[in-house]
């Protein structure tokens, strides 16, 4: 019995297509932002109370278009996402900041994974590159493949936005993907909004041990991170340059 063929397959015209339609996307994004928070932000820097005072002036349609412009930022992994954590603290306050970015974040990482799903690893290449694919491949072969996948999006400052691309070339089932990606992100969101809202109260000498503790935490995370990439990829190594067995039991030459 023929295995189903993915959907769709993205040719290199429309994969072209694709990477230039998310550089103009994320171009026009920043600009947006930059109008729409940035203006009003530099306006009432010095009266955190009259920003806040403004965002809420905006209602849910505010809430909505931090949403989406989070769920853009994911999709378009050109764009960091600790801006946008940061804003959502200083806005809207610890609580509600990091309720709108779990949300947010959560129903990107779910679109990103349905369409590598639905495109397949070129979609996938427009924004990483092959070496930085390789560096994870482990994830798809390991027999703790789902562990590790909780405990790296659990640790600060790794690059969650490639894991959401890779997650969707695996074949992990999609609740357990929705756990993951909702549940792995709270410490890293919670790090930066309590910044934001700190300095949104000025607070700066709390928000400055907040920035030095998840400064710390994210250049741990990354060192794990890394260590991890190492370790596995220094065992795919060994397992490639190991003798082969014939079928009498006799080692290759």
């Amino acid at each position: 019995m023929k295995q189903k063929k993915q959907k769709h397959e993205l040719s290199r015209r429309q994969q072209k297509g694709f990477g230039i339609a998310a550089i103009v996307i994320a171009v026009i994004a920043i600009v947006l932002i930059s109008v729409f928070a940035g203006i009003p932000l530099v306006k009432f820097a010095s009266e955190p109370e009259k920003f806040r005072a403004w965002i809420d002036e905006t209602g849910i349609w505010g809430r909505l278009a931090f949403i989406g412009m989070t769920i853009l930022q994911i999709i378009i992994a050109l764009l960091p996402g600790e801006p946008f954590e940061l804003a959502a603290g200083y806005a809207f306050g610890a609580v509600e900041g990091t309720i709108l970015c779990i949300l947010a974040s959560t129903l990107g990482s779910v679109l990103v994974f349905w369409l590598v799903r639905q495109y397949g690893v070129r979609l996938v290449e427009i924004f990483f590159s092959e070496e930085k694919l390789r560096s994870i491949k482990f994830l798809k072969t390991s027999s703790k493949r789902d562990f590790l996948f909780l405990v790296i999006f659990m640790i600060p400052g790794t690059p969650k936005d490639l894991l959401c691309y890779f997650a969707g070339l695996t074949d992990m089932p999609f609740s357990l993907w929705l756990m993951i990606c909702s549940l792995g992100r709270i410490p890293s969101i919670m790090t930066s909004t309590v910044g934001g809202s700190a300095l949104g109260s000025q607070n700066y000498t709390a928000a400055i041990i907040v920035f030095a503790v998840t400064l710390l935490v994210s250049g741990l995370g990354l060192l794990v991170y890394d260590r991890i990439c190492k370790r596995h990829a220094q065992k795919e190594s060994e397992k490639d340059l190991a003798p082969q067995t014939r079928e009498d039991g006799r080692e290759e030459k």
